[in-house]
């Protein structure tokens, strides 16, 4: 059976090496990017300057080579033809498939306002928006990170350790709010702070000024900041195009039932572009496991369902973890060692452990997450779960 992957990122190697594992499979993975199949989550230590490519390889020409998974690098579909089961390349070769898994990913949005094609404006997605910035960064001079989340935080860390002088503008009063609450996130941006990072919050960027090359970034309050580089880091969008104009059933992302497959039985979809039972991730972890589910369906009974997920980051040094629903309606119980730079902060409804953040220190993680997940009484727990399980056992 001839199975073809399309998209070389975690997701779509995961799959193409699972589908080879599989008894008279011939796997062809299909990657845009003229590089071997990277750790993009890894791409934040590049930018630091922690790591160099080669560090960001995951499988390498031999490993694809001895898992029997033919690779085409620097190919893009341009075309998906369902009645005759091909790809037509932008090059107008054709590829032949009895099975095809899209795992097209994502892609960084652009805020609709003036000045956003600007040279010196990048996305900040993959591996050639990193050099990009890499080059931009040998000159120094001042940036502009336009996003608060974690990629945003990420880009703005990395470009200061390249001695940029560099300013979050984010439209929340505190970072990463979507993984942090309102004190985490202005603990972390206090730190960051401390390391020459300065934050605009919250503050709404309405256009980039520049004549021939962004200069600066304005602000709805009329302020300019000055910018020789601006970083736009403001979400992502499913890649769904090649799908859509493929006759798919698309919505947010190419929609798929719990096996991954899509409105057509010999196409599935995994990892960012796909739209699982209505549930679109931005996550690797759950990726992975879309396209490990994908491929064991071709054979049992295999499905993916959502589960509780945490976020565990590393930002600017500074560990952070969150997991359940951190925004809830519920009780707060609260622990914050200022001369350590730590913070907890558990979210308690009707006995049972709901949601949770730490800051600084997150080796408790792994036992809050367990409650979340089983939801059982806090009963005597209660009392000293902020402490940890060392506490809490004693007085269960």
């Amino acid at each position: 059976m001839r199975i073809v992957v399309v998209g070389a990122g975690p997701a779509g190697t995961r799959a193409a090496v699972r589908a080879a594992a599989l008894p008279d499979a011939q796997v062809t993975l299909i990657g845009a990017e003229a590089a071997l199949p990277y750790d993009r989550v890894a791409l934040s230590r590049l930018l630091a300057g922690e790591i160099e490519v080669p560090a960001l390889i995951t499988h390498d020409a031999m490993a694809l080579r001895a898992a029997r998974v033919a690779y085409r690098p620097a190919t893009r579909i341009a075309r998906i033809d369902r009645d005759a089961r091909a790809l037509h390349t932008s090059d107008d070769a054709t590829i032949a498939y009895d099975h095809l898994v899209l795992a097209l990913g994502s892609e960084a949005l652009r805020l609709p306002i003036p000045g956003a094609d600007l040279p010196g404006v990048i996305g900040y997605r993959d591996l050639p928006d990193v050099r990009r910035m890499l080059r931009m960064a040998e000159g120094r001079g001042q940036a502009v990170v336009i996003g608060g989340g974690l990629l945003g935080l990420e880009a703005a860390a990395g470009l200061a350790n390249r001695g940029m002088k560099v300013t979050v503008v984010h439209a929340v009063d505190w970072p990463m709010e979507r993984q942090l609450d309102a004190r985490a996130g202005a603990l972390l941006a206090r730190r960051m702070g401390a390391r020459g990072i300065r934050f605009v919050m919250p503050a709404r960027t309405v256009a980039l000024e520049g004549e021939g090359h962004v200069q600066g970034v304005r602000l709805d309050d009329g302020r300019v900041l000055p910018a020789r580089l601006v970083v736009m880091a403001v979400g992502i969008r499913p890649n769904v195009a090649l799908a859509r104009e493929a006759g798919l059933d698309v919505g947010r992302g190419i929609r798929t039932d719990a096996r991954l497959f899509s409105s057509d039985g010999r196409i599935q979809a995994v990892g960012e572009c796909a739209e699982v039972n209505g549930v679109c991730v931005g996550l690797v972890a759950p990726a992975l496991e879309q396209a490990e589910a994908a491929i064991a369906a071709l054979h049992t009974n295999g499905a993916w369902a959502p589960r509780t997920d945490a976020a565990a980051l590393k930002v600017n040094g500074t560990d952070v973890w969150s997991a359940g629903d951190i925004g809830a309606e519920a009780e707060a119980l609260t622990l914050h060692d200022e001369a350590a730079d730590q913070y907890r902060r558990l979210l308690v409804r009707n006995d049972r452990l709901v949601g949770a953040v730490l800051y600084g220190d997150t080796r408790d993680a792994g036992f809050y997450l367990d409650l979340i997940k089983r939801g059982v009484p806090l009963g005597r727990m209660r009392a000293a779960l902020a402490l940890g399980p060392q506490f809490t056992d004693q007085a269960a």
